[in-house]
C-alpha cells in the first residue's frame, strides 16, 4: 500500500471508531439513565412495594366478598346476612324496631 492509500484508510477508520464510540456512549447512558437503567431501580422498587401492598388489600377485600357470597347462597342463605343487606339496601325496618343513629365525635 502506498502512502496515499494509507491516508485514505485513516479517516475512514477514525470515522468508524468515532461512530462506535458514540454508540457505546449512548448505550452506557441508557443503561444508567434510561427507563430500565440503574438509576430507575429505586423508583421501580418503590412502585413494586406499593403494588404489593395494594394486592394485599385487594386480596383481603376479595376474601370478605367471598364470605358474603357464601353466606348468600340461595340454597342455604344466612338469615342474619340477608336481613342485614335488606335493611342496608332497602331501608326496611320492622314496626317493633327502634333505630338509634350513631354519630361520630
Amino acid at each position: 500500500m502506498t502512502r496515499e492509500g494509507h491516508k485514505l484508510a485513516l479517516p475512514r477508520e477514525q470515522f468508524t471508531q468515532g461512530l462506535a464510540l458514540v454508540v457505546l456512549l449512548a448505550l452506557a447512558g441508557l443503561s444508567l439513565m434510561g427507563p430500565d437503567g440503574v438509576l430507575a431501580w429505586g423508583e421501580n422498587a418503590r412502585l413494586l412495594d406499593q403494588r404489593k401492598a395494594r394486592i394485599e388489600a385487594l386480596e383481603e377485600r376479595r376474601s370478605e366478598l367471598q364470605s358474603q357470597v357464601a353466606a348468600l347462597d340461595p340454597d342455604h342463605a344466612d338469615p342474619d346476612m340477608v336481613s342485614e343487606l335488606l335493611r342496608k339496601n332497602l331501608n326496611v325496618v320492622r314496626p317493633d324496631e327502634v333505630i338509634l343513629p350513631i354519630t361520630n365525635p
